[in-house]
């Protein structure tokens, strides 16, 4: 008996498809709805995480930040002013400053706002350095006078109090000198109002303690420092002290955006499952309208195992043809959302790679049963049934 040669296999079940090209479709559709998901979701996963991977190797990860804990008796504590010099001593740190908050005082756009009426927003007494270190960056204007009453505004405080000239904070105007772009490792800064180190002291009473100290280290040394910065910060009471690392939140973050994911995932498989069922179904179908071609075959000499390959190629290309759409449909929508985004577009090769591997696995168990019915048919019993 002669073997089927490969492109006789494809030649055969491309015919199976041709002949009814809707039902083909619409089984093939089934299946590229599925790995399009599972490709879009894959896809805009990484392409989301490729984001947040350049804009932290632009940020850095090497930035720490201290901030008072609790006493033991579960009061705030308190940072010596000393903290940030002790810090700038610490031989890896390339440098260190800080902001502190100055105690009941609220900003409004005029003296007409009741005093009740804060919007929430802080006031900050802010280092020089302030900006260099944290990696901020102005939208527009400079930074605040040291000793003089200007400000410079966050990006949600800018937000929220408007395009004003001025501010009105404890019975006098300040000036706004600038505004920030949103700061993604210290986003406590989007919110608040800063002000000079000196001008807080001189004009809000403000008493030189720090409440948050940021430091940038060697990158190799980064977690050295971490260990230090609590017993250099406050040497008597080094308990007192909280050690944090931005880029966590950062991360903390990305891990639920992978949550989020792997449920999508499961909806995607759902649909895959789906689409493996219409191929099912549509194999089936075609055998018991094709028996006369079976007995047909059969009569003239085809095995069992050759009508069982046959069906089960032509299962298979009708799983790839979805396969193939589904997988282009999965990098179209990533590549359109990531540009929206402001993304780059990463679509994992695994991800292209398990979308065909899928399709070929769906498709030979889909078609397995129908091959396997096809081919237990007798010459004599698919001629008369047809």
């Amino acid at each position: 008996m002669t073997r089927l040669r490969v492109p006789d296999l494809v030649r055969l079940g491309g015919y199976g498809l041709r002949s009814r090209p809707l039902r083909a479709v619409l089984s093939a559709l089934g299946i590229a709805i599925g790995i399009a998901a599972m490709t879009a979701v894959v896809g805009i996963s990484a392409s989301s995480r490729a984001d947040l991977d350049r804009a932290l190797a632009a940020l850095g990860t090497n930035l720490l930040t201290v901030t008072p804990g609790q006493t033991m008796f579960g009061d705030e504590a308190v940072l010596p002013d000393s903290a940030v010099g002790m810090i700038r001593r610490i031989g890896p740190v390339q440098s260190a400053t800080a902001t502190g908050k100055v105690p009941s005082t609220a900003v409004y756009r005029t003296d007409r706002i009741p005093a009740g009426e804060t919007g929430g927003l802080a006031v900050l007494a802010a280092q020089p350095d302030l900006l260099s270190t944290v990696g901020a960056s102005f939208t527009h204007g400079s930074w605040v006078k040291p000793s003089y009453p200007t400000v410079v505004l966050g990006a949600t405080a800018a937000r929220r109090l408007g395009n004003v000239p001025a501010v009105y904070i404890d019975g006098r105007w300040w000036t706004v000198t600038g505004v920030l772009a949103p700061v993604p490792l210290a986003p406590e800064l989007d919110s608040a109002v800063l002000v000079g180190w000196q001008a807080a002291g001189s004009y809000l009473s403000f008493d030189g303690h720090p409440t948050t100290v940021y430091t940038r280290s060697q990158d190799a040394h980064v977690s050295a420092v971490r260990s230090v910065l609590a017993p250099t910060a406050n040497p008597s009471s080094p308990d007192e002290v909280k050690v944090s690392k931005p880029s966590d939140a950062l991360a903390a973050r990305q891990a639920t955006d992978q949550t989020f994911t792997a449920l999508l995932l499961g909806l995607g498989a759902v649909a895959l499952l789906v689409g493996g069922i219409g191929v099912a179904n549509t194999m089936v179908i075609s055998v018991l309208e094709r028996r006369a071609e079976i007995g047909l075959r059969r009569s003239l000499g085809a095995t069992r195992g050759q009508i069982r390959t046959q069906f089960v190629t032509e299962s298979l290309l009708l799983s790839l043809l979805g396969g193939a759409a589904g997988v282009l449909l999965g990098y179209l929508v990533t590549g359109l959302y990531a540009t929206t985004q402001a993304w780059p577009t990463v679509v994992p090769l695994w991800a292209l790679a398990g979308g065909v591997g899928a399709t070929v696995a769906i498709g030979a168990i889909a078609g397995l049963y129908p091959a396997i019915r096809a081919a237990r048919l007798a010459p004599t019993e698919a001629l008369v049934a047809a």
